[in-house]
């Protein structure tokens, strides 16, 4: 069992590796129409709407990979005050009777939308839009049909920890917050200080153009 976990684990790795490529993606994507539009008043529409074309990847696939790390939201009172063996009961009780029959049941009753889609080759309804919009809705049906093979990890991994295999790795949520936030605060003053070296080396009425630019009111 133990050797059937790190399976599931390294296939929902793999998941989380391609939603975070995705993620970086979205974060270019992003940048550019926000660039494009601010600095040189154009933008394009299909570059727009790949925005929430790769915001769906990523929800879409992190779910699975965020099931794996145990890190979607709870909010109860009784389940952090349960030893690790009821927890892991708990866990594999939800995840027969609540995780399994929902994915399966938006997998699939999720193809004929996709299947209706392709058929009538959807896309967008503004020129110069995305085509293919049955690529993105596709995979509503494959996201829950992964979130499955990740949940029979997950079951596999609370069963160990059920049968004292091993302990239990809580997703510590306030650990990553702190570790985020200390590498933003570090990148800002890296920022900050590259910004002020090449402001000082600036002549007088380039420092006032760019006083200028960043208050009006200058």
């Amino acid at each position: 069992l133990l050797k059937l976990e790190r399976g599931f684990d390294k296939f929902a790795d793999a998941i989380g590796y391609l939603t975070a490529f995705v993620l970086v993606l979205m974060i270019l994507n992003v940048t550019y129409d926000v660039v494009m539009r601010y600095f040189f008043n154009t933008g394009s529409i299909a570059m727009q709407e790949m925005e929430w074309h790769l915001f769906s990847v990523v929800i879409l696939l992190g779910i699975s990979y965020t099931l794996k790390e145990d890190g979607h939201v709870r909010v109860d009172l009784i389940y952090d005050r349960l030893t690790e063996k009821k927890k892991a009961r708990v866990n594999m009780i939800g995840a027969i009777l609540f995780i399994l029959p929902v994915a399966l049941l938006i997998g699939i009753e999720s193809i004929p939308y996709v299947v209706e889609s392709f058929n009538s080759n959807e896309q967008s309804g503004d020129p110069g839009g995305l085509p293919y919009r049955w690529i993105v809705k596709s995979l509503i049906p494959l996201s829950f049909f992964l979130l499955i093979i990740t949940t029979i990890g997950f079951f596999i991994k609370n069963l160990n920890i059920y049968k004292g295999l091993h302990g239990s790795t809580e997703y510590n949520l306030k650990g990553e917050i702190e570790k985020a936030n200390v590498i933003w605060e570090s990148e800002i003053n890296n920022f900050c200080n590259v910004f002020f070296k090449s402001a000082k080396s600036l002549s007088f009425s380039e420092q006032a153009k760019l006083n200028a630019y960043i208050d009006p009111a200058v």
